[in-house]
């Protein structure tokens, strides 16, 4: 399963899909978390302690990793013809979480116990002329070509705000956990992914987050509604780690809405028809608006109309 962590710069996005990833490798469980964010900061906050193993990024690899995906599938006639929307058909080279490819050999590294991959930072050569979204193709090409099992789980830290509706990686996801403070401008946040979320048949759960009192709770719970699937209290053992010094455990209420996140996330049934009609739309959007001007083809072509998503094609 695929789950996004979003919301307002400092609501503890990062953080959250921290301690997630850990929760769930904690258990055993295959998972590999993405920072997807423009503050590259998931490696630290899932060890602060140690010096992560930082793989080299998505983005500064985003060639090879075009020529490797699209494998022998004909509708592609080369890299510079496959964009980040362009979906899988027959002869793309489908991926199996932490798989034995070339992919994930060359861009998975490790933080905290947990396999960790990371987009790219902003470098000098971006300032003034570059979109953030440009660094997030290669998260979208990893997530469109990937055919995740039962019991596995990719965690990914998006960019904060409203941003991740600018390209189409928010309808890559079978749940998105919108972290929310119990202030007005973090609440704002979640009004806008509300609405576009349900535009799209998006699955959005709100996590509250640094709760400090009853008030607090009851201040989201009336702007919320019933998306506030849960919250987390006001954390002094996340603090010490972030500090250097963590002690102790984390506080058994913060424990126990990790395990209502994995609860929620493991009765989400897999949807492959609806990811990749998602996947298609976005990609004849992108196709109209640039794409086909910037490669000079029609892209449109780029669809395999009798392409099978899911386990399926893996045969």
């Amino acid at each position: 399963m695929r789950v996004a962590f979003v919301g307002k710069g400092g609501s503890g996005k990062t953080t959250l899909s921290a301690l997630f990833s850990r929760h769930l490798a904690g258990s055993g469980a295959p998972v590999l978390a993405i920072d997807g964010d423009i503050n590259q900061h998931l490696a630290e906050a899932l060890d602060p302690d140690e010096e992560p193993m930082v793989a080299p990024p998505l983005a500064s690899h985003l060639g090879e990793i075009k020529d490797y995906l699209r494998g022998t599938n004909p509708r592609i006639t080369s890299r510079e013809a496959m964009v980040k929307t362009t979906p899988p058909g027959r002869g793309s080279r489908l991926l199996r979480l932490l798989g034995d490819d070339e992919l994930h050999a060359r861009h998975v590294g490790r933080a905290g116990g947990v396999p960790l991959m990371v987009t790219g930072e902003f470098d000098e050569s971006d300032l003034g002329v570059a979109c953030y979204h440009s660094k997030l193709g290669g998260v979208e090409l990893y997530l469109g070509h990937l055919v995740d099992g039962p019991g596995e789980y990719v965690v990914v830290d998006m960019t904060a705000g409203a941003d991740a509706f600018a390209s189409g990686l928010f309808t890559r996801f079978d749940i998105t956990f919108l972290v929310a403070e119990p202030t007005r401008k973090s609440v704002s946040v979640y009004r806008q992914y509300h609405d576009h979320a349900q535009e799209f048949g998006i699955r959005l759960a709100v996590v509250g987050n640094k709760v400090t009192c009853e008030d607090d709770l009851l201040f989201l719970k009336d702007q919320v509604g019933d998306d506030l699937l849960t919250h987390l209290v006001h954390s002094s053992w996340v603090r010490s780690a972030e500090q250097g010094r963590a002690e102790g455990e984390l506080e058994s209420h913060n424990r126990h809405a990790l395990n209502i996140l994995r609860e929620t996330v493991d009765s989400r049934p897999k949807d492959w028809p609806a990811l990749h009609r998602h996947a298609v739309e976005f990609h004849l959007r992108n196709a109209r608006a640039w794409a086909n001007a910037a490669t000079g083809q029609d892209l449109a072509a780029q669809v395999d109309p009798d392409f099978v998503p899911g386990p399926a094609a893996l045969a």
